[in-house]
């Protein structure tokens, strides 16, 4: 049986005169009235996107595209547009504006300056899993992969008028929060939990739903979610990498069917490995934490990720499309990718805001 998935992305309302982000997002949220699955976000320039639960990629793309091109139609409406950028590329974000609900307050308390920059748009994918301890023996086995998502969905080169120098500053930026990036390996989930109740302790959590780690059980749904992946600007790339991470999941969960709870790759080693992703992207080099550490090209890498799932892509019907769309990811490059490029043509940083206008509905 093809496991279910769904997914959410996160877009950034932008003025179309000046490219700044624009704080209207309830306004866009109000037009937009033919899908239902969009609601707010944590700040008043982004809105979030959902797809249901589905076992056809094929059917959460076309749910992906009627989305994104609803949320352009009303930005249109009210005089706004809408991308899909990591981070917003030109406004004036710090702090970021919070969106009123009263748990934003109550983070922006227990976080104080966190909050911001926590202008970030992110890819969610959740993969149904049959428990919470499966959910946690999953997040072991994705850990050395998580990188190499990393690289091939940067999209967050540039921040409020400055290039950062990294493909994903978003990772980056989300990776000063007390409880984020790359999760910690667990033995079971009694260890899990054990360290959720410490961290609750200690003030670093509101509740579960705070718990950020890049894989975790899911707080409120049966599923394991993976939130390591930037939002990718194409729609095309985006299924790639839930296609890719749905397939990790299923094949993680045959090996820990065999009594294998994942390969114990030392954090110190992981936080490296995600900076590297982060800094460089796919077409940088990356570390091969399965086989001794070194350094090999990003590309390398995601060759490895695609053999390693090569068998569950088959069962779900998804490899030729999964690996015909990294194929030409790999070739281009992410997002970040193309950025850079729309600067380079001569139009700023400006011009990089209306390259990812087009793009994002293309």
């Amino acid at each position: 049986m093809v496991a279910l998935l769904g997914i959410e992305e996160e877009y950034l309302i932008v003025d179309p005169v000046s490219r700044a982000v624009a704080p209207r997002a309830a306004e866009v949220l109000a037009a937009a009235t033919e899908v239902q699955d969009l609601s707010h976000e944590i700040t008043r320039f982004q809105i979030e996107a959902r797809t249901p639960p589905s076992a056809d990629l094929t059917e959460v793309g076309e749910r992906l595209r009627g989305a994104r091109r609803e949320v352009a139609r009303a930005a249109r409406d009210c005089g706004l547009a809408v991308v899909a950028s990591g981070i917003p590329v030109l406004g004036d974000v710090v702090p970021a504006p919070l969106s009123d609900d009263a748990r934003y307050e109550q983070g922006r308390v227990l976080y104080r300056a966190l909050q911001d920059e926590i202008s970030i748009c992110a890819l969610h994918v959740h993969v149904d899993v049959p428990d919470p301890e499966h959910a946690v023996y999953v997040g072991n086995h994705l850990r050395p992969w998580l990188p190499t998502i990393i690289a091939l969905a940067a999209n967050s080169p540039y921040f409020v008028g400055r290039d950062t120098g990294y493909a994903s500053w978003r990772v980056i930026s989300w990776s000063r929060w007390p409880v984020s990036g790359a999760p910690p390996y667990f033995t079971d989930y009694s260890a899990y939990e054990r360290a959720v109740a410490t961290l609750s302790e200690s003030g670093a959590l509101m509740d579960a739903k705070t718990v950020f780690w890049d894989t975790r059980p899911s707080p409120k749904l049966p599923t394991v979610e993976i939130r390591v992946a930037d939002v990718p600007l194409d729609v095309n790339d985006s299924l790639v990498i839930v296609g890719l991470i749905r397939a990790l999941v299923v094949t993680a969960l045959a090996s820990v069917t065999r009594g294998d709870l994942g390969p114990p790759v030392a954090s110190e080693v992981l936080r490296a490995a995600y900076w590297r992703a982060a800094r460089d992207g796919i077409h940088g080099s990356g570390l091969d934490l399965l086989h001794g550490g070194g350094l090999v090209p990003g590309t390398a890498l995601a060759c490895q990720l695609l053999e390693h799932v090569r068998q569950a892509l088959a069962e779900a019907g998804d490899l030729e499309f999964v690996e015909e769309g990294l194929e030409l990811l790999t070739l281009r490059g992410s997002g970040a990718v193309r950025q850079r490029r729309a600067h380079a043509w001569g139009g700023g940083l400006a011009g990089v805001v209306d390259d990812l206008i087009e793009a994002t509905v293309a």
